[in-house]
C-alpha cells in the first residue's frame, strides 16, 4: 500500500506512535500524576527533607571531614551513626548503608544510597527479575530487590532490635534514593512480616521513604502498604515509567555491544 501511494504511510504512522509515545513519557511530569491528589499535611512532609540529607551522607566516606556536604550540611551528629557498610562488607548483596540514630526525632533510620554506576553488582540487583518471577503476600515484587532487602534485614534486624528496645518509643525508619529506594520498599515489607524479629514493634512505627522509586511491586501491594511506604517523587523521573523488562533488553543491548535499539 505505501509503495502503491508513493507514500511510506505505515512508516509515518509508526513514527506518529513513537512521537506520541516519546512526548508522553519526556514531557510528563509528576504533577500530572499527582493533581487531584489532596496536599500532605506539613507533618507529613516534615522528613522528607532531613533524610535526603541522611541518604546523601551515605556517600560520605568519613562524616567527621565531609567532602560533599550540600548547604547547612547533613544536619545529623556522626556520634549517632551506628555503622555504615559499604561494597566490601555487603560483598556486593546490597548498596552502601547506614544505621542512625536520630535522637532529636526519636527515630531509628536505616538509609540506602542510590545506584552506583560503576559497580556491577547494583547492576545484577536492578536486573535481577522477570515479569510474575517473585509472588509476596498476594502480590508480586521485583526479585532482585527483595533478595537484597531479606540480605540486609537478616544481617541488621538484631541490631535494629536491640536499638528499637533501647529507645522506646522511637521511630523505625527506611529511607532509600534510586536503587536504595526499592531496596528499602522491599525491607519495609520483610520488616512488617518480620516483626517479632524486631521485638514485636507495631506496624505504625515502622516507616519507609522511598525517594525516585524504581517499580518494586503490583498495585495491590502499593495499596496494602501504603500506610508503611511513602514514594516521594520530584517532577519526572525516568526509571520509575520505564518497566524493568525493557530496561533489562536495554542493558544487555548495551553490554553486548549488538547496537540493538529498544526504544
Amino acid at each position: 500500500m505505501s509503495i502503491a501511494c508513493c507514500l511510506p504511510v505505515v512508516e509515518c504512522v509508526y513514527c506518529l506512535a513513537c512521537a506520541r509515545w516519546a512526548c508522553q513519557h519526556c514531557f510528563h511530569t509528576g504533577g500530572y500524576d499527582s493533581e487531584t491528589w489532596g496536599l500532605a499535611s506539613p507533618n507529613e512532609f516534615e522528613p522528607v527533607p532531613r533524610l535526603c540529607r541522611l541518604i546523601l551522607a551515605v556517600y560520605e566516606d568519613d562524616l567527621e571531614n565531609p567532602q560533599w556536604a550540600p548547604p547547612g550540611g547533613y544536619g545529623i551528629e556522626p556520634r549517632w551513626v551506628v555503622h555504615r557498610r559499604t561494597y566490601e562488607h555487603t560483598s556486593g548483596h546490597a548498596p552502601t548503608y547506614l544505621v542512625y540514630v536520630d535522637h532529636q526525632h526519636s527515630d531509628v533510620v536505616l538509609a540506602v544510597r542510590g545506584m552506583n554506576m560503576a559497580k556491577e553488582s547494583d547492576y545484577a540487583v536492578l536486573l535481577d527479575n522477570s515479569l510474575g518471577q517473585r509472588r509476596f503476600d498476594g502480590g508480586y515484587v521485583h526479585n532482585g530487590l527483595l533478595k537484597a532487602a531479606e540480605w540486609l534485614f537478616d544481617a541488621e534486624c538484631d541490631v535494629l532490635r536491640d536499638l528499637l528496645e533501647r529507645n522506646p518509643g522511637y521511630t523505625l525508619t527506611f529511607a532509600g534514593h534510586s536503587l536504595g529506594s526499592g531496596v528499602v520498599a522491599m525491607l519495609a515489607l520483610v520488616a512488617v512480616h518480620n516483626r517479632d524479629r524486631l521485638g514485636d514493634v507495631e506496624r505504625k512505627r515502622i516507616r519507609c521513604f522511598a525517594m525516585a522509586p524504581a517499580r518494586c511491586m503490583s498495585l495491590n501491594l502499593a495499596v496494602r502498604y501504603a500506610d508503611v511506604i511513602n514514594s516521594v517523587i520530584l517532577q519526572n523521573r525516568m526509571i520509575f515509567y520505564l518497566a524493568q523488562t525493557l530496561l533489562w533488553r536495554m542493558f544487555s543491548s548495551l553490554l553486548s555491544g549488538n547496537g540493538t535499539s529498544y526504544v
